[in-house]
């Protein structure tokens, strides 16, 4: 299934493998955000470079499964397909994860010119982007050039990684964004950096935290700012004031991780724009799937089965 009136969906970033050890997931936030995309519906152009190896036939294969389009996939000769290596904390920290993100991965080196091309054949309505792919010069300069020449929606998931992304390219990317999404703890990376203030996120509807957000919406000339909060939802910041909660689901979601939850917030998010969904019901569908994703294994369903219920229900209804 397809919205074929609707204007395709562009997402630039990494598309990576999580290495356990034991066994190796496909990921990356932007890739996880077009497959679910794809899987929903919703005409996805992923904008991302892969190695000549094993990983890279695996991610091909991705995008077939999924009915990506593989318009805005590149193949670098030289350097290998993205690899996070993760493993198991054993300092005292119980089930946590410890991720080491490699350097000088495929997705460093995406090329401007086959991108511009891509992009200016999908024509999209919204360009998503992220932090990580902007970490060394090739791959920043092609998002430059993308977010220069396109005059769509563009929308930052921030996802800010230690180590890899830096104060300049958070500053750079929030002036190039119409709308951000943060977690908690990003939105008070930007209070301490942009407003000076010291806050907590325990209460959103505090004139405090309302009158920070409004200086971020200013200063970055942003439309929208959207801030998720876990199992207690997400709240929406807009521009001309607005102010949106989303309703906490009437019963919990079954938890199995919460790994990739903020990438199927976004995913349903874009889809809600890109359909004309009013944004409280985007808001709350958007919650909803993430708190399905939050009980399952891993960031995308291994069955596509899993969309068929919000397929129905959203456009079958």
């Amino acid at each position: 299934m397809t919205h074929p009136k609707q204007a395709a969906i562009a997402v630039f970033g990494e598309a990576l493998v999580d290495d356990f050890g034991d066994r190796q997931v496909l990921g990356g936030a932007p890739f996880n955000v077009a497959r679910h995309l794809a899987a929903l519906g919703q005409e996805a152009l992923m904008l991302t470079r892969i190695g000549q190896d094993e990983n890279g036939v695996r991610m091909r294969a991705e995008f077939e499964r999924f009915g990506l389009s593989m318009a805005g996939l590149q193949v670098d000769g030289a350097l290998p397909t993205g690899v996070v290596s993760v493993e198991r904390c054993t300092d005292g920290k119980g089930g946590d994860h410890r991720f080491t993100i490699l350097p000088h991965q495929a997705y460093d080196a995406i090329e401007a010119g086959p991108a511009m091309a891509a992009l200016a054949a999908a024509a999209p309505g919204t360009l998503y982007f992220g932090t990580l792919a902007q970490r060394e010069p090739q791959s920043r300069l092609a998002l430059t050039g993308l977010l220069a020449a396109d005059t769509a929606c563009h929308y930052l998931d921030l996802n800010v990684r230690a180590g890899h992304v830096t104060e300049r390219c958070v500053f750079a990317s929030l002036h190039a964004a119409d709308i951000v999404k943060v977690n908690e703890e990003e939105l008070l990376d930007l209070f301490g950096w942009y407003t000076h203030t010291r806050l907590t996120t325990d209460d959103m509807d505090s004139a405090e935290v309302r009158r920070a957000c409004a200086i971020l919406l200013r200063v970055f000339k942003l439309t929208g700012l959207i801030v998720t909060l876990g199992p207690r939802g997400a709240v929406y910041f807009g521009a001309d004031g607005a102010y949106h909660v989303t309703p906490l689901p009437a019963r919990p979601p079954q938890l199995a991780d919460t790994v990739g939850a903020g990438d199927a917030f976004s995913a349903v998010f874009l889809l809600g724009r890109a359909c004309g969904w009013p944004l409280d019901l985007t808001l709350a569908r958007a919650n909803e799937f993430a708190g399905a994703v939050c009980g399952i294994v891993g960031a995308v369903p291994a069955d596509t089965a899993f969309y068929r219920p919000f397929i129905e229900r959203w456009f079958h209804a």
